[in-house]
């Protein structure tokens, strides 16, 4: 059986969805809708619901299992759903969640080792125990978290999976070009989207939290480093501490992106250009792996909403 990502456009279909998330609108008309994301193991598909009722808003709600059928279309350069017909999966039915997450290409306790791993490399004392006090405290979390809601590794153990492609390319990077700082990039990496633990609700129907909206991950996962600081009696005011705050608060690169600071040091502007490409790879993988040789991507709304051209075997 096909999953959503793999339809051919226009293609008319019946599968068992996660729906991943189901906002609630106001139509031009003055009635409500759903703007729904479908999801199962090959990626998600938004489509809306039109006209809903109170008690179609209530039912059809984001972590629910759902039988739809439906026809695969593609609006503004981006694939969507039309929906024909949905209903909420039975118990005799394939509806448990779990089934239709997506999740990284790494196993969870590799990525563990690999990261803990890195660890032993950090020779700062103060960036070491700051980095290990905080893996500790959000261990969980961070090895189970998407790194977004959209967008670049929005999925199950994303958030590790994005800080194990970034430490790699971090080390090829330090082995290329010795005077960068390997202990201070290293942590920088592991620590820039920790805060995201805080932002985003979780691996399933994922959403922003009220923290998340209102400060953003980079504040977070200062004020983060700052605690740590003090359950472990680091002087915040030290400078290998002061650098350690600047490289989370930088990694945006630019203020219109985020971050309070531009990046100041060499391995802050390091960890924004890593940071960059690994989020654009993937976001381009994603959609390249759902195209044809000689065909164009969908849009990517992460990269400028461009679409992509695929070679022709060459």
């Amino acid at each position: 059986m096909k999953k959503i990502r793999e339809l051919a456009v226009d293609e008319v279909f019946e599968l068992f969805l996660l729906i991943k998330n189901a906002d609630v609108r106001i139509a031009k008309n003055g009635k409500k809708f759903i703007a729904f994301t479908f999801q199962d193991t090959s990626g998600t598909i938004d489509g809306k619901y039109w006209d809903a009722s109170e008690e179609e808003i209530s039912r059809f709600t984001a972590g629910n299992v759902i039988l739809l059928n439906g026809k695969r279309e593609v609006y503004q350069g981006n694939p969507q759903v039309k929906i024909i017909h949905m209903r909420v999966a039975r118990p005799d039915e394939p509806n448990q969640p779990t089934l239709y997450m997506e999740r990284a290409p790494l196993k969870r306790e590799d990525m563990v080792d690999e990261i803990n791993q890195t660890v032993f490399e950090i020779t700062n004392a103060h960036w070491q125990r700051i980095v290990r006090f905080l893996l500790t405290q959000y261990q969980k979390e961070f090895f189970d978290y998407p790194a977004a809601k959209r967008n670049h590794h929005a999925f199950a153990n994303g958030l590790a999976y994005h800080t194990v492609s970034m430490l790699r390319l971090g080390k090829a990077i330090c082995k290329e070009y010795n005077e960068l700082n390997a202990a201070l990039l290293y942590s920088g990496i592991i620590l820039h989207d920790l805060g995201k633990v805080k932002e985003l609700s979780g691996a399933m129907t994922t959403e922003y939290t009220l923290s998340g909206n209102l400060i953003g991950h980079l504040v977070l996962v200062d004020e983060e480093i700052t605690k740590a600081c003090i359950a472990l009696k680091i002087d915040e005011n030290d400078e290998d501490v002061i650098v350690l705050r600047h490289m989370v608060l930088a990694h945006h690169g630019l203020l219109e992106y985020g971050s309070p600071v531009r990046p100041r040091i060499m391995e802050a502007e390091v960890l924004h250009q890593i940071d960059n490409i690994d989020a654009s790879i993937q976001m381009m993988l994603g959609s390249v792996r759902q195209t044809e040789p000689g065909q164009y991507t969908d849009r990517i709304f992460g990269l400028d909403n461009r679409s992509f051209y695929v070679p022709k075997d060459i």
